[in-house]
């Protein structure tokens, strides 16, 4: 029976042009922006090389001071010396490291000047990040307590400045200092805030004082990680750095509240949103199922609409079928699964279009480094709105006209 279903689905397909296109126009074009979004949100905060820890890894990046007067600062603003007093003093962690946020420098090297991304790390960082090496290694932590002057490029940093010779052993000078190059890794893309870079060298170098006692640091800012042996230690390494900061104090007395957390990236976000002291998810899931349903709602009320049409023109078929014994259940049965099977291709050409405009998006170069994809994820999450659709959209308008009777159907519809 299912066979058959198949078949006169297909046929009705055929047989109804304008319909049919008007509903692969509407689910294709729904689920191409879905399946876009879905895939920008998984590019930039799925678990993703370097980033394949992030059950386990908490970050301390984004606050919010506020003073008596009531002035308020947020961004990615705390001191190195916060971070060392908060995160690098943790107990319960793994590995803790501290960073800069990337910033632009111009460089000079071989006559080439070029323009790069410079990162300031300490050894730990490498620890937490799972970067793919070309050749070479990482610096040690060693090398930075010692002011080992050692870099770690990027392959594009290779190609400007080696012609993709092997860099290991070679000099870059980087603000008035020659680094040797210990390590080329793999192309991050810009939107990985914490890993990315075009460069990467020890901490010790900063041009910043990192032992000033002070709650904000310099442009660009500063930001912490700490890695769980376990998903289950979370809570307490969570307990632990909220109890280091209840011990800061603001030495200059500008400050008089803190707001941050060792969170992961969505419960910063919230926290910062929402002014949360513990970054509860809850809100802004809530908001983004919100507006993804309105989102599918729109388009999905236009195919009822369709189908209640498309089905009503078939009223004759369906009181000859009735006055030959079909039952109501077979009857919504066909017609749901002819409304899944359109709904399914277009879904197919939904993922089809998104293919296409990712990889032009991956060719033009618009984001550095990005390598947009569809993964299994993105893809079973497409498969899934698409039934969805057909279900939603398919079951309302089959019962209401299996409900007709018999001599109804055959006039064409109740009167």
């Amino acid at each position: 029976m299912l066979r058959n279903y198949f078949k006169v689905a297909w046929k009705i397909l055929g047989r109804h042009k304008l319909f049919t296109f008007i509903s692969l126009f509407g689910i294709s074009f729904t689920l191409f922006i879905l399946t876009i979004v879905v895939s920008l949100i998984d590019h930039t905060f799925g678990a993703q090389p370097p980033e394949n820890r992030l059950k386990t890894t908490l970050t301390i990046s984004f606050g919010r001071l506020e003073s008596e007067r009531g002035g308020v600062a947020t961004g990615p603003l705390f001191s190195p010396y916060f971070l060392q007093k908060t995160v690098k003093t943790l107990t319960t962690p793994a590995v803790t490291s501290m960073s800069s946020f990337h910033h632009p420098i111009v460089v000079y090297e071989n006559d080439i000047k070029q323009s790069l991304d410079l990162k300031f790390t300490d050894g730990e960082f490498w620890k937490i990040m799972d970067f793919v090496f070309l050749e070479g290694r990482p610096y040690t932590v060693r090398e930075v307590q010692d002011y080992t002057p050692v870099a770690v490029i990027n392959d594009q940093t290779r190609e400007r400045f080696f012609d993709n010779d092997s860099a290991i052993g070679k000099m870059i000078t980087v603000e008035g200092t020659r680094f040797r190059v210990v390590g080329v890794v793999e192309n991050i893309p810009i939107l990985r805030m914490y890993p990315y870079a075009d460069i990467w060298v020890p901490l010790t170098f900063s041009k910043e004082d990192l032992d000033e006692v002070r709650i904000m640091g310099n442009f660009p800012g500063w930001y912490g990680m700490a890695l769980a042996q376990d998903p289950d230690d979370i809570p307490e390494i969570k307990a632990e750095f909220k109890s280091k900061l209840a011990q800061i104090d603001d030495p200059d007395g500008h400050w008089v509240d803190i707001l941050t957390g060792a969170n992961s990236y969505a419960e910063g976000i919230c926290q910062m949103l929402f002014k949360q002291e513990e970054g509860d998810t809850g809100p802004i899931f809530l908001i983004l199922f919100v507006v993804m349903v309105v989102f599918m709602l729109l388009p999905t009320v236009n195919l009822i609409n369709i189908n209640v049409s498309r089905i009503m023109d078939r009223a004759s078929e369906i009181g000859v079928r009735k006055a030959f014994g079909a039952s109501s259940l077979t009857l919504v049965g066909q017609f749901i699964v002819e409304n899944i099977i359109i709904t399914v291709l277009g879904g197919v050409i939904s993922l089809i279009m998104a293919w296409i405009v990712l990889g032009i998006v991956n060719h033009s170069g618009a984001i550095e480094h990005a390598h947009f994809t569809l993964n299994g994820r993105i893809f079973l999450w497409s498969m899934g709105i698409c039934l969805f659709f057909g279900l939603f959209s398919g079951v309302y308008p089959a019962w209401r006209m299996s409900r007709l009777q018999p001599v109804d159907a055959l006039r064409g519809g109740p009167r």
